[in-house]
């Protein structure tokens, strides 16, 4: 099916080629040919070679049929024998791929004429083929014509109708073709259609002029202006449709005798050579201008997108770009910076303006900076704060370099200026997170070093000593971890418990109970310690010391009237060896008495009976002490 598709449009591609050759040569041939017989304007040349040029080398050989086939038909509908149009079809399909080949390999296979250098191309494209083809079309004009006259005239009328019929028609489907993929808008459009209308209205006005020397200038001075127009304000198939109608009017003021191309008195030969030299001028001019605009709009458009480019960078990247210009002290700011400042874009940003928005701590020292500029130290960088309109205060990082004149006078700085706030928030941040790093580390060492100073006194032994010290040491670092785990914001008192007595629970001797409860920092490393010192009393001299011993923990939270909450947390053993108060209290006991009340400001009740030892604690739970759920 695709096979098939393709054969036909390349059967649509040669008759209709063939068609408008045919049309093209018929016309040509009708109005106006030299005495030698070569036509003065060969449009036809054109067709082939701009839809060669325009539909790509795959339709070269669809194309190069067509325009023989009409190029044959057009001829043997005049006085030409057979043989003198199969060689003129020759000539004409050669001269159709030489000129494409030439673009495409200069340009590619997409060509437009929206560069200089292309139009410039095309014209070179135009002069190789048609000399080279009529180098051809004379030997069949010598051969199958009989023409008497010489070589040299011949190839010379066959060579300017054939590249006047280039420049003239190929601009027109090459354009095409490049609009198709590019379409004009409605306003475009609307406006090309209208200059064309007033070309074609001024080119018939023109015919009508009377053959006065001075009304010669009255259609250059009418129709440039509208082309012009085309060239500046459309696509370049405007220009070349422009250039083809007033083509057209000269050829047919030349071939009827009107206007001045057609003026009598003047020799054939003069006629002919004036309405040449017309045609390849305004064809020409016309191409160059469109081309040169065409540039402009382009460069224009690429500058357009690196700047939205450099907005969009410097928008994601919180940086806006400054210029100010001392002579006139005014500035101006890239279009980010009223998103970044939060001012209104509708008023601009003077420099009196800007300084108000600089906060007043910091103003003097930014005057300073930007003044102390000179030509052999031209930048400076200053951080400072601005206060926005709606009360944000933000800090700005400025880097700019100076300009200064001959005498050495400052005239122009610019530079960019960077949004540092988040990055002050996040050094302020990390500053304070040092110093909480610093002071719990020193509180750390601070407790371990008073732990190993009793751990020492209470130790007969070394063994002794390190055991007792690093278990102690150990039940502070797993309180650091259950903190670290949550970001210091509080543990809940369940994890703190398991923790604590996992080295010797199991499932039959250790019960734990109670609400979630999250205590701060220092309440659960206090927690932490008390519980270490009762499992470590428990396990050798109490419930966890005998294998029917148990040990139960228990926390509610009670509200006493107006006063905050309070966290009561229940110590029992049972089943254990009967225990006593001690004649005199260590390390340990003394930690478990001592350290709530003293760090808190809670209460223990530390008791010892014939059932097991129990310990009732207290802690307030104050807003920054806990969370209960």
């Amino acid at each position: 099916m695709t096979g098939k598709r393709v054969e036909l449009t390349a059967i649509g591609v040669a008759l209709a080629v063939g068609i408008a050759y045919f049309l093209g040569a018929r016309l040509s041939l009708y109005l106006l040919t030299k005495p030698d017989g070569v036509a003065v304007f060969w449009p036809a040349s054109g067709v082939a070679a701009g839809a060669l040029i325009a539909l790509g080398p795959r339709y070269k050989w669809p194309v190069a049929i067509g325009a023989a086939a009409a190029t044959i038909v057009a001829n043997l509908l005049g006085d030409r024998t057979f043989a003198g149009a199969a060689a003129f079809a020759l000539c004409n399909a050669g001269e159709a791929l030489l000129a494409a080949g030439f673009i495409e390999r200069q340009f590619g296979s997409r060509f437009a004429l929206d560069r200089l250098r292309r139009v410039l191309g095309l014209l070179a494209a135009a002069v190789f083929a048609s000399a080279i083809s009529g180098i051809g079309g004379t030997l069949g004009f010598k051969l199958f014509h009989f023409s008497a006259a010489p070589s040299l005239t011949i190839w010379q009328h066959w060579f300017a109708s054939d590249a006047l019929g280039i420049m003239t028609v190929a601009p027109l489907l090459i354009g095409a073709a490049a609009a198709s993929g590019r379409p004009s808008s409605p306003k475009e459009a609307v406006e090309g259609a209208v200059a064309l209308a007033a070309i074609t209205m001024t080119s018939t006005i023109a015919i009508f002029l009377p053959r006065v020397s001075f009304v010669t200038v009255v259609p250059i001075a009418l129709l440039y202006p509208l082309l012009l127009w085309l060239a500046a304000r459309c696509q370049p198939a405007f220009a070349a449709a422009g250039a083809f109608i007033i083509a057209l009017t000269i050829v047919w003021t030349t071939t009827f005798g009107i206007g001045y191309f057609g003026d009598p008195d003047l020799p054939i030969d003069d006629r002919i050579l004036g309405a040449q030299a017309g045609i390849l001028t305004t064809s020409l001019c016309t191409l160059v201008l469109s081309a040169l605009f065409a540039e402009r709009r382009q460069q224009e458009a690429a500058l357009s997108e690196v700047a939205a480019r450099l907005e969009d960078a410097l928008a994601a990247g919180a940086v806006m770009a400054f210029e100010w210009d001392a002579r006139t002290d005014l500035s101006r700011h890239s279009e980010n910076a009223a998103k970044l400042l939060g001012y209104d874009p509708q008023e601009p940003l003077t420099t009196a303006r800007f300084l108000e928005l600089i906060h007043p701590d910091d103003r003097a020292r930014f005057k300073a900076q930007v003044k102390s500029v000179r030509p052999d130290k031209p930048s400076y960088a200053v951080d400072f704060r601005v206060m926005r309109p709606d009360g944000q205060e933000m800090w700005l990082e400025e880097t700019a370099t100076a300009e200064f004149d001959a005498a050495g006078k400052c005239i122009r700085i610019k530079g960019l200026t960077l949004d540092t706030t988040e990055r002050k928030r996040a050094d302020e941040h990390q500053r304070l997170l040092v110093a909480e790093l610093d002071h719990r580390v020193k509180n750390v060492l601070a407790r371990v070093a008073v732990v190993a100073m009793y751990t020492r006194q209470g130790s007969s032994t070394m063994d002794e000593f390190v055991q007792a010290l690093d278990q102690r040491i150990q039940s502070m670092a797993v309180a650091h971890a259950l903190l670290s785990q949550v970001n210091w914001q509080g543990v809940c008192v369940a994890d703190i418990v398991r923790h604590q007595l996992a080295p010797y629970a199991t499932k039959a001797n250790t019960t734990a109970c109670g609400p979630d409860v999250a205590l701060s920092a220092a309440a659960s490393e206090a927690l932490a310690m008390v519980l270490h010192e009762l499992v470590t009393n428990a396990s050798k001299y109490g419930a966890l010391s005998v294998p029917e011993g148990r040990v139960s923990v228990s926390w509610e939270c009670r509200n006493s009237g107006e006063a905050a909450a309070v966290l009561i947390i229940v110590w029992r053993e049972a089943g254990g060896p009967p225990t006593s108060a001690p004649s005199q209290y260590g390390y340990g006991t003394s930690l478990i008495c001592d350290l709530i009340p003293h760090e808190l400001g809670g209460t223990v009740d530390l008791a010892f009976s014939s059932d097991g030892v129990s310990c009732t604690i207290e802690i307030p739970l104050k807003t920054d002490t806990a969370d209960v759920a």
